[in-house]
């Protein structure tokens, strides 16, 4: 079944939300956020469901991250588009039944998010993991109130504040990931992985994920979507915007 951009598929126990928009990249569409929210409901909906996995399809990326093409150029469209995002960044968090990213490829930026925002993540051997918004001028809104809890705050300083990319080996090491499998079982992988949890008691699968996500939000999220319309303001996001476009090197003030 496909929603916007996105095949959702049910089998048995498990849904599958495949981002499908290879040529992009999967980068966070209207269409991608679309399916993404469309197929959680789904999941949440169906007591049937007992695990979901998020995919991308292509063997280059997961999420390349925000489509800089809907990027906001106004203070209000700015004001929506953090509304927006950052909720939909979160979804995973808030649907109650586990969900396992299964990252076939670049997750940056928004994909990068969407991905720690599930309960675990399977690695291909060729993923890449990375925070990038600082080559924009910006920072990453929800990994910036995530990130430390999970690599501690130097590490989470350092990846936000020189966006350079990681392998998956290394995501792993730091915390990021559960596990690295060969590219070609990804799919087979965390399908198993799915399966294990899915024949646990459900009730306790549940409340465990409730449990361990008990104050995610809160004050940061709501600094988060007050402060980082400002961002878009700068004339540092402007040329990083204008020189992603122009495919060049920022040269920022």
């Amino acid at each position: 079944m496909r929603i916007g951009s996105v095949e959702f598929e049910k089998k048995g126990r498990i849904a599958y939300i495949t981002l499908d928009e290879p040529s992009k990249l999967n980068a966070l569409s209207a269409g991608i956020r679309e399916g993404v929210t469309e197929s959680l409901a789904k999941i949440e909906a169906d007591d049937e469901i007992r695990v979901g996995i998020i995919t991308g399809r292509g063997d280059k990326a997961f999420c390349a991250g925000a489509d800089i093409s809907g990027f906001p150029e106004t203070p209000e469209q700015t004001r929506q588009f953090i509304a927006t995002i950052l909720p939909f960044l979160q979804s995973p968090e808030r649907c109650r039944k586990p969900l396992i990213a299964a990252v076939n490829g670049m997750a940056f930026g928004g994909g990068f998010e969407l991905a720690i925002a599930c309960d675990f993540i399977l690695a291909s051997e060729r993923a890449k993991f990375g925070v990038p918004e600082i080559q924009l001028g910006l920072l990453p809104g929800f990994a910036v109130v995530r990130l430390h809890e999970i690599v501690g705050r130097p590490k989470a300083k350092e990846l936000s504040m020189l966006g350079e990319p990681i392998d998956a080996a290394e995501a792993v090491r730091l915390g990021i990931a559960l596990r690295t499998v060969p590219h070609e079982k990804l799919l087979e992988e965390a399908t198993a992985f799915a399966e294990k949890l899915a024949a646990k008691p459900r009730m306790a699968v549940e409340m465990a994920k409730s449990f361990y996500n008990r104050g995610l939000g809160g004050d940061e999220m709501r600094y988060a979507a007050d402060a980082f319309p400002f961002l878009f303001l700068t004339e540092d996001v402007k040329e990083g915007v204008s020189a992603f476009r122009e495919k060049r090197k920022p040269q920022f003030g």
